[in-house]
């Protein structure tokens, strides 16, 4: 794994972490460090909206589909991509995939147990297209 920090607009890029279950969520997130993006953390998808509602900085989303509570995964997703639609969106879930006209515009599927190589590579290109889309003409 890389460890040179994704920068956008010369800053550590932000990811948010979605995920109910503690241990997963840590795994994520030392994955995330270990890679060079700063990591907000979010147990559900009613925080993970909370926290959105109080940065400009998160460049991406990555949440998982099974969650308790009022929104899933594909309800977060589809509000992130509604509310903030510069945000990249990575889904992923143990269970069955959804249909692909249930993602989100620009929205990526992984499934777990997570490829935390290729999940990286991942999270990687879509914060370094949103760099270069960033960047004045």
């Amino acid at each position: 794994m890389s460890t040179t920090a994704p920068q956008i607009d010369g800053h550590t890029a932000i990811v948010l972490i979605v995920e109910d279950e503690p241990l997963q969520r840590l795994d994520m997130i030392d994955m995330a460090e270990r890679a060079g993006f700063e990591v907000l953390e979010a147990h559900d998808a009613s925080h993970a909206v909370a926290l959105l509602e109080t940065r400009t900085d998160v460049r991406l989303v990555l949440t998982d589909i099974d969650m308790p509570g009022a929104m899933n995964g594909m309800n977060l997703a589809a509000a992130v991509r509604k509310r903030w639609p510069p945000i990249e969106i990575i889904i992923i879930t143990a269970g069955p995939a959804p249909a692909r006209s249930e993602m989100p515009e620009r929205a990526v599927f992984m499934t777990k147990p997570l490829n935390y190589e290729r999940l990286v590579e991942t999270m990687q290109r879509m914060t370094a297209i949103q760099d270069v889309e960033s960047r004045p003409r």
